[in-house]
């Protein structure tokens, strides 16, 4: 849910006309990719300052759990770089993708046990309630990737 909320913020602060020009932004996919983008990268940094913290969410069948931790937020690091630079978009949003994907297991795990990261609610309807939003998240990233419809407005004029 926090990173939902961060998501949102950033794509409502990237609509700010000069931000939006700052980052190549133009089209609303262009505002998901960035939103993306820049909520990632915030949210791999605890991966790599506050790592112990994810401990209790990592469940008992994952080996190296702090190694984990430090993987998964590389690769968020790096998928939300890559949608910023124009040339690895697909590459980094299939990453991300599939880093969504692979991380669902813990997500499950969290809801059935109530073991959270430290400082996020335990209660069950927190914990629950994260599991749709993986959903959410992979749609933004796909929707955000995918290239703008040609349209009269897109068409190139001499």
């Amino acid at each position: 849910m926090t990173f939902f909320f961060l998501l949102v913020g950033i794509f409502a602060v990237v609509h700010v006309p000069p931000l939006a020009r700052l980052f190549g932004a133009p089209t609303r996919r262009d505002k998901m990719r960035v939103a993306a983008g820049v909520a990632f990268i915030v949210a791999s940094l605890p991966h790599f300052f506050t790592p112990e913290r994810y401990l209790p969410m990592m469940p008992p069948f994952v080996p190296a759990p702090l190694t984990m931790i430090y993987v998964s937020g590389v690769a968020e690091l790096l998928g939300g770089l890559g949608l910023l630079i124009p040339m690895s978009i697909q590459l980094a949003g299939w990453g991300l993708v599939l880093l969504l994907v692979a991380i669902f297991p813990a997500n499950i795990y969290v809801a059935l046990t109530g073991a959270n990261a430290t400082g996020l609610p335990s209660s069950p309807w927190y914990t629950w309630s994260r599991l749709p939003f993986q959903i959410v998240f992979i749609w933004w990233v796909i929707e955000a990737m995918r290239a703008p419809r040609y349209t009269e407005q897109t068409a190139w004029r001499p």
